[in-house]
């Protein structure tokens, strides 16, 4: 299984469409955002992660994953979620990931997503003062 994009963003919605087929539209995709309040604060952006599950030539293959999400300010752990994910060989899968992240300070978080112990796709998000 592959990661194929991991974003923030304001919202996800599914549509079908002839083939069948269907559409994946996601709304206000940031990787920045203002504080609600002055710092210190805490939010809970949304993270979407997309995945994909191959066809294996052979046959073989796995249909689920571990989807482990670490979230790092300065290289420290500041908050994680793992949670289970299957996806049928030949078909795409998403995962939606909400942390509570508190900012003593404005700043950024990186998301670090992973599928069991494969590589790391990265996802920063940085916390802005409020606008006045």
């Amino acid at each position: 299984m592959d990661i194929l994009a991991a974003l923030f963003i304001d919202g996800i919605d599914l549509r079908q469409v002839p083939g069948p087929s269907t559409r994946i539209d996601l709304t206000g995709i940031q990787f920045s955002g203002p504080a609600p309040a002055p710092a210190p604060v805490t939010i809970e952006p949304h993270l979407v992660v997309i995945v994909h599950n191959p066809v294996d030539p052979d046959g073989g293959g796995r249909s689920d994953a571990a989807l482990e999400v670490r979230f790092l300010r300065d290289g420290e752990q500041i908050a994680r979620n793992v949670q289970p994910l299957q996806v049928e060989p030949g078909k795409f899968n998403y995962r939606l990931v909400r942390a509570e992240l508190a900012f003593p300070d404005y700043g950024t978080v990186e998301a670090h997503c992973r599928l069991d112990l494969g590589p790391v796709t990265v996802v920063p998000y940085t916390l802005l003062p409020p606008v006045s």
